[in-house]
């Protein structure tokens, strides 16, 4: 039997043993990232929607800035987030660096310029559908807003859940506000990526297999929820 199927076979058995390790691994990925997208939720989608939402100069600028924020390279935002986070930063009394929540506010960077994009998109072409009925109504800006946010929820959760997707496969700006310290802030990419270069395959593989379950689970959310609502509302 050679190596690599021989670690498959010890990946699984992590997997059907339910690993100590792995269990504690896959949870604080789950509540790091399941935080971030909280947070990312609640600025991102309104930030979205106020750009989307009525007629000023620059809306299109707006629009080209934050679809460009959307490719915001991690390890750039790990870099600026350990600048902020440590001792000589602003933000360095906090005591966050290598913390879970420093890979919070790093994943949060990350997901809101994503999510914000998405839901301007989605919100500006409701916008354009009732802008004269919604003018006509007499509808304050703010108003207008948070009407189309709860018109385009359900569209607005394919948003939410390429946030996840995005905060759940990340590892170079984690890895660097992280520290990747064992049983504080390990993480599933964080691992794989060290354990892959320690020779620990099993675990690797183990860790890949329970992210790609997670990221396949989140797209085919992603696409079954777009279905929806294309036949309910479209």
């Amino acid at each position: 039997m050679d190596g690599l199927t021989q670690a498959f076979i010890d990946a699984f058995a992590l997997l059907g043993g339910f690993d100590y390790r792995v269990a504690q691994i896959v949870w604080l990925s789950i509540q790091v990232s399941a935080t971030a997208v909280l947070i990312g939720t609640l600025i991102g989608l309104p930030l979205g929607a106020c750009l989307a939402v009525g007629r000023y100069s620059g809306k299109e600028i707006a629009g080209v800035l934050i679809n460009g924020f959307m490719g915001l390279p991690p390890v750039v935002v790990g870099v600026v987030v350990y600048l902020a986070l440590s001792r000589s930063g602003p933000f360095g009394s906090f005591g966050l660096l290598y913390t879970p929540q420093a890979m919070i506010i790093a994943q949060v960077v990350l997901v809101v310029p994503l999510m914000a994009a998405i839901s301007r998109q989605t919100i500006e072409d409701a916008w354009r559908t009732y802008e004269e009925e919604l003018t006509a109504l007499r509808f304050s800006w703010w108003g207008m807003v948070k009407v189309l946010l709860h018109d385009c929820r359900f569209s607005l959760m394919v948003a939410v859940l390429a946030g996840l997707g995005r905060a759940m496969s990340e590892v170079g700006a984690v890895m660097i506000v992280g520290g990747n310290i064992d049983r504080f802030t390990r993480v599933m990419t964080t691992t794989i990526a060290l354990e892959t270069s320690k020779g620990d395959l099993p675990l690797s593989i183990a860790l890949g297999i329970v992210l790609m379950s997670v990221i396949l689970l989140i797209n085919g959310a992603a696409f079954v929820l777009r279905t929806w609502v294309m036949r309910r509302f479209g």
